[in-house]
């Protein structure tokens, strides 16, 4: 279908908006990270590397660093078992109440945040009496960390078919060996693809977080909000909000590169 050119021209402007609005914020943020100045006046007096250098020594940030990143390996580490398993479930067997369970599988990630951050604080604290830690914010960021690994696996077993795995149980290859050397290597990159999009999820989750972290558990997110506006804090904040933009950037574009590659060699 070819536009008019007016219509190209309208459709470029508005795209053109789009970007602007989401993508200007994040270029003051990465300009304010080198500002002089400790309240973040706009435009900047002067620029200095002063705040990388502070926000490297950072004894709380490197914490909240380190807090995030073994949160997020530990959720992705679980999504991608359930996932997998979850995706194998649904795809290669029929049995009552398939649909509904794959519609509660994607439910999670859709729901807005603060209604699975306050029903997952009330499961943890009035159901199950279990006390607000690091394991209740692991366990709550892989209920929708799950998600992008069923997507990406459910997707793949799709392309893929059964043909192969029926093959190999027609040569005598039992379910475990079937799954090890023909229907897993098939899945290797959906299930790298995923895993990085879990990451990423995992690692900047503020709100989930807020209400499912013990008084003890400081993830960069958390570190980051109750920092801002903290006097002579907010550079360095500028600084952590830059770095963990690219820390989510990078499983992401990685992420898009194994599924286009995925699809341009089938």
């Amino acid at each position: 279908m070819r536009l008019s050119r007016t219509a190209r021209t309208v459709l470029g402007i508005v795209t053109a908006l789009i970007l602007l609005v989401v993508y200007l914020p994040l270029f003051v943020v990465l300009v304010n990270s080198f500002s002089t100045s400790t309240s973040l006046t706009w435009p900047p007096p002067g620029f200095t590397l002063e705040w990388w250098g502070k926000a490297f020594q950072s004894v709380g940030a490197l914490e909240a660093v380190a807090t995030s990143v073994g949160i997020a390996l530990a959720a992705t580490a679980i999504s991608l078992v359930l996932g997998t398993l979850i995706s194998l479930a649904l795809q290669r067997f029929e049995f009552f109440g398939r649909d509904a369970i794959s519609l509660l599988i994607i439910l999670p990630i859709a729901l807005p945040g603060i209604i699975t951050g306050i029903a997952l604080n009330n499961f943890f604290r009035t159901i199950m009496g279990v006390p607000l830690s690091i394991w209740t914010v692991v366990i709550a960021h892989a209920t929708f960390c799950i998600v992008t690994v069923f997507n990406n696996v459910i997707a793949r077993l799709r392309r893929t078919g059964t043909n192969l795995e029926e093959a190999s149980a027609d040569l005598g290859a039992g379910v475990w060996t079937t799954f090890r050397l023909v229907t897993f290597p098939q899945l290797r990159s959906a299930l790298l693809a995923g895993a990085l999009l879990a990451f990423a999820l995992s690692f900047d989750e503020i709100i989930v977080t807020t209400f499912t972290a013990g008084s003890g558990v400081t993830t960069l997110p958390i570190f980051i909000l109750n920092n801002m506006f903290r006097p002579n804090q907010a550079p360095i904040v500028s600084v952590i909000a830059v770095v963990l933009v690219i820390v989510s950037i990078v499983p992401i574009y990685l992420a898009q590169r194994l599924s286009g590659s995925e699809q341009t060699r089938r």
